[in-house]
């Protein structure tokens, strides 16, 4: 009886003590930052404005309104031009398909300046839905540099969903990142959908029909409102120097950098909004798009409206360049000149990130923390449960195989890859506070592993291969066992998939193939653990897969689960032999070699 009520009473003080310590962080967060916590309801629309504020502006001398002056009820002023010349006496506001928005954010008596915010939208086919919209968010003039904490935006309907960006209307920020749930993202990052970004303001570059993101694609592969997969492509701008004025940057316009993310059990449901399984990152001198011009087919300017922007020049642009959704994926393969490929596989499945698995970095596999030095570096990447390899020479030409060492996708060309655990996603995927002063889930829960188990994978005879596994499992940082497939004169190759020749079904069906080369692993090493008199029914979690992402991932713990099993019973009871665990382990099912 002592017992218990001990037991109870450290219950009772642990749990005081978890609400004190959740109290406490919630306050601190809630002080001067993450304006999420002082919010009852999320506002997304624009504040009405006040009708005795209300004011016309006449450009023409067709004697409706070309625009209109206001103060909204929450005391912001601002302006509204109407493009289409639809606009009436007696509307409150302007429409959302041909007219534009300015608001004067810091209140010094100019609408598109410092600090101000544009939001422009743009109906080229005439049927009454914004195709385009164009967002402005500036910053300060003086600064001349990239990377500013400002946007220019352009954001492509491409489903005609309706949906653009997301404005938070009571602080009157983009916020590109607000979500419902894991992954319901206000911003249109579902479906098919087209961004092209800048951190920078119109007036610091040259030629506004480029961009930075340029693009980041969104795929809808099978017509569910959803995103299957996605492709960013980077230009990076560079200085120009001895300016005289602040036209500072210039784009390269060449794609430099290319990002894709691959849904590949296309498990995405409402609920489980995105859900990117794999990434391949190619970096190098990429390739020049000049060639990739998608023009305006109609562009309507009010009369006289230059006036009222400090930069009208991208209300005058016929046209933007940038990959298009047809052929941004094979202009990777068939111009880029790439020095590099790195790769990424969300294996713990917790990934929930708008644009891809973040990648690993090719950094020591132990230090973690977000600018600690370890793989996960980088503040977006997961702290623990996902798989990184990469080819430093680009040799594999992004490539990938099914390695007999584990039966999972692998980079070809890859010289070195670690997989750090995190078996249960017990360490979600999110962002680590990089996004800064906007909550997010790793903000209220902030734990990260302080130990885990880590297994390194190795070419040593160079041939773009995998042969060597190293395992460390209890998490000591030392890898206590290893595979050697050359040592074991096992073959270390697997069918080469040409990633230059292939679709999304193509990545879905390889990922289908791989789950199913897990089951069938999973049902020999039962064979095996059954003719070494192993009790199996442990397993029997595993041994019950729903989807095709728990047929890879269970009949991967099963298998090798049962590997340590036999291989323990072996040490224990002698007797048991004619057994040969490994070479069933590390082979691909026979079925294989047909396909």
């Amino acid at each position: 009886m002592r017992y218990l009520e001990s037991r109870f009473l450290r219950c009772v003080i642990f749990l005081l003590a978890y609400c004190a310590m959740s109290s406490n962080l919630l306050a601190q967060l809630s002080g001067t930052r993450y304006p999420q916590l002082k919010e009852t309801l999320t506002p997304f629309r624009l504040p009405m404005a006040h009708p005795d504020s209300i004011s016309y502006i006449f450009l023409d001398d067709d004697k409706d309104p070309d625009g209109i002056k206001a103060t909204l009820l929450n005391g912001k002023k601002v302006l509204w031009i109407d493009d289409d010349d639809d606009m009436k006496i007696g509307d409150l506001e302007g429409d959302m398909d041909n007219d534009a928005l300015l608001i004067d954010i810091n209140n010094d008596g100019l609408y598109s300046d410092e600090e101000d915010i544009i939001l422009d939208y743009l109906d080229e086919d005439g049927d009454g839905k914004a195709d385009y919209m164009a967002l402005l968010e500036n910053g300060l003039r003086e600064f001349e540099t990239e990377w500013l904490t400002c946007h220019y935006i352009w954001m492509i309907d491409e489903d005609q969903d309706g949906v653009f960006g997301h404005m938070n209307w009571d602080t009157f920020t983009f916020e590109a990142w607000d979500h419902a749930g894991r992954a319901n993202f206000f911003t249109d990052y579902n479906g098919d959908a087209i961004l092209l970004k800048a951190h920078n303001e119109p007036w610091n570059m040259e030629n506004l029909s480029y961009n930075w993101e340029n693009p980041f694609l969104h795929f809808d592969e099978d017509n569910d409102g959803l995103s299957e997969m996605a492709i960013r492509m980077l230009d990076r701008p560079q200085a120009i120097e001895n300016t005289k004025d602040f036209i500072t940057l210039k784009f390269s316009e060449s794609v430099s950098s290319v990002q894709m993310g691959f849904d590949l059990d296309n498990d995405t449901e409402p609920g489980n909004e995105l859900d990117f399984d794999m990434s391949l990152k190619f970096s190098g001198k990429g390739f020049q798009y000049q060639d990739q011009v998608h023009p305006f087919k109609s562009h309507p300017i009010a009369e006289g409206s230059d006036q009222f922007f400090t930069d009208p020049r991208y209300r005058h642009l016929t046209e933007l360049i940038y990959p298009g959704r047809e052929n941004a994926y094979d202009l990777t393969f068939d111009r880029g000149e790439w020095e590099y490929c790195w790769f990424v596989f969300d294996e713990d499945d917790d990934c929930n990130r708008w644009e891809r698995v973040e990648f690993y970095d090719p950094k020591d596999p132990f230090k973690i923390g977000s600018g600690n030095g370890g793989l996960d570096d980088n503040p977006q990447a997961d702290a623990a449960g996902d798989r990184g390899e990469w080819d430093s020479d680009f040799s594999g030409k992004g490539n990938l195989y099914i390695s007999p060492l584990d039966g999972k996708i692998h980079l070809y060309g890859a010289e070195t890859g670690y997989w750090r655990i995190d078996q249960h996603a017990l360490f979600f995927q999110g962002w680590q506070g990089w996004r800064g002063d906007n909550l997010q889930p790793e903000d209220t829960d902030p734990v990260e592993p302080e130990r885990f188990a880590t297994v390194k994978y190795e070419d040593t005879d160079n041939n773009g291969f995998f042969d060597k596994i190293s395992y460390d499992m209890d998490g000591d940082q030392v890898f206590e066992e290893s595979f050697s497939l050359c040592d074991a004169k096992q073959p270390d190759k697997g069918e080469i998939f040409v990633t230059a020749d292939m679709e999304y079904e193509d990545y879905s069906n390889l990922f289908n193939k791989v789950a199913r080369v897990q089951s069938t692993k999973a049902v020999q090493m039962l064979a095996l653990a059954r003719q070494a008199g192993l009790n199996t029914d442990y397993y029997n979690f595993y041994k019950n897969p729903r989807s095709v992402n728990e047929q890879y991932n269970h009949g991967y713990w099963l298998s090798y689960y049962l590997l340590r099993d036999i291989k323990q019973l072996k040490v224990i009871n002698p007797k048991v032999k004619g057994i040969d665990e490994d070479r069933v382990y590390y082979s691909l099912p026979e079925w294989t070699r047909d396909l």
